[in-house]
């Protein structure tokens, strides 16, 4: 199983996401990536968000985590999504280390009207109104689209 943690940053009642298509389907993923070997969780974080956002951040507590598993492609992922706040820089696309189309600020209230990956748009939802009861949330429903 691999392990990849990813990052809720809030701006303006909105949450920072890298847009992606797949096929027909626009997929709003958190930014965040798979730790290197001999990296932490947090600085894999780090060090994802400065390759693929030109960002430095504060990676916070862990918000959630759960599992996206995938038998059409025999993948299973273990997804940690922490807090992050933005310390230095202004997000912008890195094409050297990321395939996304755009940065798109999501409005909380419509996340679950999007597509997001993982897909933990409720959860993020209770966090924001503090209201999230457990940080382990078992299978994450994701669906599977090909690219």
């Amino acid at each position: 199983m691999n392990v990849r943690p990813s990052a809720i940053i809030i701006r303006d009642n909105s949450i920072l996401t890298l847009c992606y298509c797949y096929g027909q389907t626009e997929v709003y993923g958190l930014p965040g990536g798979n730790p290197d070997p001999g990296e932490s969780l947090s600085e894999a974080l780090f060090r994802e968000l400065e390759e693929e956002i030109q960002i430095e951040a504060n990676i916070g507590e862990m918000v959630c985590c759960g599992e996206v598993i995938w038998p059409q492609v025999k993948k299973e992922t273990l997804h940690m999504v922490f807090e992050a706040t933005i310390s230095s820089g202004e997000p912008k696309l890195n094409p050297e280390h990321t395939t996304a189309l755009r940065i798109v600020w999501l409005p909380i209230d419509t996340l679950s009207d999007n597509l997001l990956y993982p897909n933990v748009g409720e959860q993020i939802t209770s966090f924001y109104r503090d209201e999230l009861a457990r940080p382990h949330i078992g299978v994450i429903r994701q669906p599977y689209i090909a690219s």
